[in-house]
């Protein structure tokens, strides 16, 4: 069906606007990728969704049409940890980074992709680069404890365009929530997943819960998946789609974190990675919680998946 006719089912405004079945939404989404549809009803797909509000069928639809579509990494000996990364530093250091690091030193296979989508924050990919670790230029299998980096427009040229449209509109679309799910893999994979709003943690758990998804998701740090390193916050664990309640949300925020740096440049980002990785700054505990959660999970996926091929 043209675009143009899914876009009288969601422009209707909030009280008029129909849902997607899964596979409505990702033929539309499909088309989006595609460069099938012209500027303009990109545009209207992106507003009309933003007022609208994606449903968990919907962001199941458009994951399905994306993923088929994706440049995936081949399998890895241990399922791959994604971290997506789309937010950046805007008032504390990115510390995904480090948080890759902490998971590859704990023997997993880790990737880190995304894209700069806001102009005046500084990227998880920068503080990358100043650690001296080059981006990829094309998915390759990676080993145990190896941590690599890749731009979404090399996983899925579509989606990064979409992604920029955000430059024009100055709103979130759904690709940003997509980009936030993908599992780029074509074995295994556990996502680390995060929410802004805790509201959308419904549509994310359905999303989830609906594909059959290996994810651990909580409120990240300004968006990015990395914990807050002041709190402790709630966790929920997927495994094949079933839910796994992890952790409650803890009480109380950290007055300071040691060695944290005020700026939040890329370059006292990445000192202060580096300096916790040594051992001369402690581990935010709330990033060792993080990463034992991860490690943990992970463990689970891989007996799950290994029970599954022999039944």
């Amino acid at each position: 069906m043209g675009i143009s006719q899914y876009l009288k089912e969601i422009g209707r405004g909030v009280r008029g606007a129909r849902a997607l079945t899964r596979e409505q939404a990702a033929d539309l989404f499909a088309q989006v990728l595609d460069g099938s549809v012209s500027d303009l009803e990109i545009g209207a797909f992106c507003l009309a969704m933003r007022i609208k509000g994606e449903t968990a069928a919907e962001m199941a639809g458009f994951l399905d049409a994306t993923e088929a579509r994706l440049n995936a990494f081949p399998a890895s000996d241990r399922p791959l940890v994604v971290l997506p990364s789309y937010n950046g530093a805007r008032k504390l250091p990115v510390l995904t980074p480090l948080l890759a690091l902490l998971l590859a030193r704990e023997g997993l296979p880790v990737l880190l992709h995304g894209m700069r989508t806001e102009a005046r924050r500084v990227t998880a990919q920068e503080v990358l680069l100043a650690l001296d670790i080059p981006a990829l230029e094309a998915p390759e299998k990676l080993a145990n404890g190896t941590l690599a980096h890749i731009s979404t427009a090399q996983l899925q040229p579509g989606l990064a365009r979409l992604l920029a449209v955000r430059e024009v509109v100055g709103l979130r679309n759904p690709g940003h929530s997509v980009a936030k799910l993908i599992a780029p893999s074509t074995g295994p994979t556990l996502l680390v997943g995060s929410y802004t709003h805790p509201e959308y943690l419904e549509v994310l758990c359905g999303t989830c819960a609906l594909r059959g998804m290996n994810a651990l998701l909580s409120r990240g740090l300004e968006g990015e998946v990395c914990a807050d390193p002041r709190r402790a916050p709630r966790y929920d664990a997927f495994v094949h789609g079933q839910h796994l309640p992890v952790q409650a949300q803890q009480p109380g925020t950290a007055p300071e974190v040691p060695g944290l740096p005020s700026s939040i440049d890329a370059a006292s980002t990445a000192h202060y990675t580096r300096a916790v990785l040594a051992g001369a700054l402690p581990t935010p505990p709330a990033l060792a919680q993080q990463v034992e959660y991860i490690v943990q999970l992970s463990r689970k996926v891989a007996s799950n998946t290994s029970a599954a091929r022999t039944a």
